[in-house]
């Protein structure tokens, strides 16, 4: 029997003279009031700036995630021991009782065959992978000591972007633009440029606003052809048609909102809205073709292609255009070995040449242009890779590693972060962290701090429960403060 239907049954005049009397003076007092008591405010825009908890080290974020994860014991955690030790067994207590993605049984050590400096007025180690980088290391701050709790792919995206390794939850943008909004009213205020040719692991859960209003999620644009999708007027349709057809559509939602007090009505009118303005604004901040030829030879672009240097320097546009959180995505950084292009020697090289380049000239533009101090750069993957070599081409001639979540290493900049220093540190041969560990939760705890909010404070209710970025864990770690 129907359940609800079962309990009407039982309810009695006494029941229907009390919850209607309730329910009868509700509308009266609804009426009295004009509808201020019951309904929606008047629809505003939800992007409009608002101020965060204190005063931010940082105004606004470029968020650099390289796909798969690069191999941080060839390009920053450099382990001297482990190069001594290339080729020995793995000791049992580093790998016993642990799961590993592709490795099984007692795997051979492998020591980093590319070769590692000092650089910078601090002595950043880094290697020969990364060159372009040697020229800025007093501007970044590199984590060695990081931890996270996922080893595949797609959960430890999602636990990075969004502090939960299953999709639905908001990511790091939507939370940053959910709190500050943007500055400029006419381009979205969290903006994903993807390059390689392939979406995150994650998806679009990774830049998804999960359970808050959708204006926040992350708007994808492209380098090449449209900038959005199905944001150009359709044949047959002028800018005028496209208003009156807006204005309808908002006198409906508006009807609508009063009547059901639906949030994500007045998030449809604000992203309608949008949309209108961006047809105009977005064309213009994402043709690179404008920029002069140094700029262009800097980052390595090339107007009217998709490459990662295209988004660099259009990440630098929009910062610049007043978008709050700009992110990348570049795939093919999950070095198995499984090909020649993920070597670790040649594979590396190549890969990083497409990237360091444009992140080097990244960094060098905004500093030129006053925005490198309250902008934070991050850079890194989602997690990082064994010490020893990957159990599917143990035996071959292309050099790979496994995931490994226990030890790797992100990299930042700009935002009141500290400049030319190494935080923490990964053991003698790179399986665990020796000092200072940095889980991700205290990683985005650190960078809601850089933004003006006390992690814990900045929450969404939902399903009868308050939620943050950093779930119920994290903590600030103030020594990767400036």
């Amino acid at each position: 029997m129907n359940p609800y239907l079962e309990n009407l049954q039982y309810r009695t005049r006494r029941h229907f003279l009390r919850d209607g009397g309730l329910g009868l003076g509700a509308v009266a007092l609804g009426q009295m009031m004009a509808g201020d008591g019951m309904a929606l405010d008047a629809p505003e825009n939800p992007l409009l700036p608002k101020r965060p908890h204190f005063s931010p080290k940082a105004k606004r974020v470029i968020y650099l995630h390289l796909t798969g994860s690069p191999p941080h014991l060839d390009m920053w955690d450099y382990k001297p021991e482990l190069v001594k030790r290339d080729g020995q067994e793995c000791p049992d207590e580093y790998i016993k009782g642990k799961m590993f993605a592709f490795t099984s049984g007692t795997p051979k050590l492998m020591g980093t065959p590319r070769t590692f400096k000092q650089y910078g007025s601090n002595g950043t180690w880094m290697s020969d992978a990364i060159p372009n980088f040697h020229g800025i290391a007093d501007d970044l701050c590199v984590v060695n000591s990081m931890n996270t709790d996922q080893f595949n792919h797609a959960p430890a995206e999602l636990f990075v972007h969004t502090g939960f390794p299953q999709p639905g939850r908001p990511s790091f943008g939507a939370w940053a633009t959910y709190g500050l909004g943007t500055e400029n009213q006419n381009l979205p205020g969290y903006v994903v440029l993807i390059s390689s040719g392939t979406q995150p692991n994650g998806g679009k859960n990774s830049f998804a606003s999960g359970f808050i209003p959708s204006v926040y999620q992350g708007v994808q644009c492209r380098s090449k052809g449209d900038p959005v999708l199905y944001v150009s007027d359709p044949p047959g349709v002028d800018r005028g048609l496209r208003r009156a057809s807006l204005d309808a559509l908002k006198d409906l939602n508006e009807t609508a909102a009063e009547d059901f007090a639906h949030p994500e009505t007045l998030t449809r009118i604000a992203q309608y809205e949008l949309a209108f303005r961006m047809q105009m604004s977005v064309p213009e901040v994402m043709d690179i073709s404008k920029e002069p030829k140094r700029t262009l030879e800097a980052y390595g672009a090339q107007p009217g292609g998709a490459s990662f240097a295209n988004n660099c320097l259009l990440a630098r546009r929009l910062a610049e255009s007043g978008v709050r959180f700009v992110q990348l995505f570049d795939w093919g950084w999950d070095f198995h070995g499984t090909n020649p292009s993920e070597d670790i020697r040649d594979g590396l090289t190549k890969k990083c040449a497409s990237m360091d380049k444009p992140v080097a000239a990244l960094v060098a533009d905004l500093k030129e242009r006053g925005l490198f101090d309250d902008t934070l750069i991050i850079l890194g993957g989602e997690f990082g890779r064994t010490p020893f070599r990957e159990g599917r081409t143990s035996k071959g001639q292309v050099l790979g590693r496994d995931h490994y979540p226990d030890a790797y290493t992100m990299v930042m900049a700009g935002g009141g972060v500290k400049g030319g220093y190494t935080h923490g540190a990964s053991d003698e041969l790179g399986f665990s962290v020796a000092r200072d560990k940095v889980h991700v939760h205290d990683l985005q705890a650190t960078w809601m701090h850089l933004l003006g909010f006390d992690h814990e404070k900045l929450t969404y209710r939902f399903q009868g429960r308050d939620y943050r970025l950093t779930d119920v864990h994290g903590h600030v770690v103030k020594d990767l403060l400036a």
